[in-house]
């Protein structure tokens, strides 16, 4: 068994008032496997408050109604609530103005509708893009379909053994030919945050356009778009606290009406004929068809429950939890941990021995234990490490220090009976 005694500072540490608020969750009501629930996968979708629930059911059940074309009641307070979330959303990115975001089904459709609407007018033969070595799938593939396309090429920053972004090196690609930069803000798979602000300065320095996928960020830390001074940013309302199947794409109002829709049909235009169309203004011009209503709703729930807590005090005690967490699991016998950034968010992938993680999984499994394990969507990373997949442990604001102790107890088991 481990030998590792937990930190004297347990309680000193944690800004929040975490068993209070692990009441605010339904879902921790219910074991698992007769256990109590810990839940460690908060990097792929976070559970959902009470709050966010009953918004989700009070629009369904008392005022739902399609939007912005009804003249009833019902439509008018379906619209209310549907636009009174990009004031929400302005305010906890610190934007400029409620016509700067547009929803999404999540930050997948905000980097899609990105490329095929800034970036692909843009692009030609021997034009480049710029990434990094740590991005998720969703912000390499679409940059691939659309270097295939258009006879660009796709060029990415290398990430060192630590899993950090060197920075002059990524200085050193953009180019003349450089057209559109795209950087993860904090890594799914390692952690890693990265330093965009300084990031963004050097692709502006060229005249280029930075999107940032924040897709971890925003659940996690304080993001001001402002300070930042990016051209878009996107995030994922699931990871938030907040329901699947809707996103933000935030972008600078001038880019945004210069760009051609990404989907046509209703709601996105503002006269149509047989012969023509003329296009609605931002943010409308990017949200065709009946939208996820609800979704929007419940997403306007989960930013003001996380605004309530406040976006600091919740980036305290999940970087309290990440180091408790990290000395832990360094201390366990064959874990190796992967991604050692000097800046780094509440992840922590590892690998036990020879182990296979989807093993580590299942035995964490039935102790009651929820973690990640497999590629993450980042196989490239994988591959730069030279390892097939990783068991991933991330933390959200309900978690606690108990929970890291559950996790090395059930990491005992995992060395029981395999290694």
């Amino acid at each position: 068994m481990s030998t590792v005694t937990p930190m004297q500072t347990h309680d000193a540490v944690t800004p929040l008032a975490v068993e209070r608020l692990r009441a605010d969750f339904p879902i921790f009501a219910r074991p698992m496997n007769g256990k109590r629930l810990v839940f460690l996968d908060n990097a792929a979708s976070a559970q959902k408050p009470e709050a966010v629930i009953r918004a989700i059911d009070e629009c369904y059940g008392e005022y739902y109604a399609n939007i912005h074309r009804g003249v009833y009641q019902l439509s008018q307070r379906s619209t209310q609530a549907y636009e009174a979330v990009r004031g929400k959303v302005r305010a906890l990115l610190n934007g400029a103005d409620d016509r700067e975001v547009v929803f999404v089904r999540g930050a997948t459709e905000a980097i899609n509708l990105v490329a095929h609407s800034y970036v692909r007018p843009r692009l030609g033969p021997g034009d480049e893009i710029l990434i990094t070595g740590m991005e998720h799938h969703s912000n390499i593939v679409p940059w691939q379909l659309l270097c295939e396309e258009t006879g660009a090429t796709l060029v990415v920053s290398p990430i060192t053994d630590k899993g950090e972004v060197d920075v002059e090196d990524f200085r050193s690609r953009l180019t003349a030919r450089t057209k559109f930069v795209s950087i993860v803000h904090v890594s799914n798979a390692l952690g890693t945050v990265n330093p965009v602000q300084e990031m963004i300065a050097a692709a502006h320095e060229f005249g280029v356009a930075v999107l940032v996928d924040g897709a971890q960020s925003v659940p996690h830390l304080s993001v001001d778009v402002a300070e930042l001074d990016c051209d878009f940013y996107c995030f994922s309302g699931h990871k938030i606290y907040g329901p699947s199947g809707v996103g933000v794409l935030w972008g600078r109002l001038d880019l945004l009406r210069e760009m051609r829709p990404y989907q046509g049909g209703g709601e996105m235009i503002r006269y149509v004929t047989f012969e023509r169309s003329e296009f609605a203004e931002p943010p409308q011009r990017f949200e065709a068809g009946t939208p996820n209503i609800a979704g929007v709703v419940g997403l306007g729930a989960a930013i003001d429950y996380v605004c309530a807590i406040g976006t600091e005090r919740i980036a305290a005690h999940e970087h309290a939890l990440l180091e408790y967490a990290t000395a832990r699991l360094g201390e366990v016998e064959g874990v190796r941990i992967i991604g050692t950034a000097t800046a780094k968010a509440g992840v922590i992938s590892f690998l036990m021995g020879r182990v296979h993680p989807h093993d580590i999984g299942t035995v964490l499994d039935l102790e009651g234990v929820a973690i990640r394990a497999g590629h993450h969507c980042a196989q490239p990373v994988m591959q730069r490490y030279g390892i097939p997949a990783t068991a991933r442990a991330s933390f959200g604001l309900y978690n606690t220090y108990d929970d890291v102790d559950v996790l090395v107890r059930a990491l005992d088991k995992v060395r029981e009976l395999f290694i």
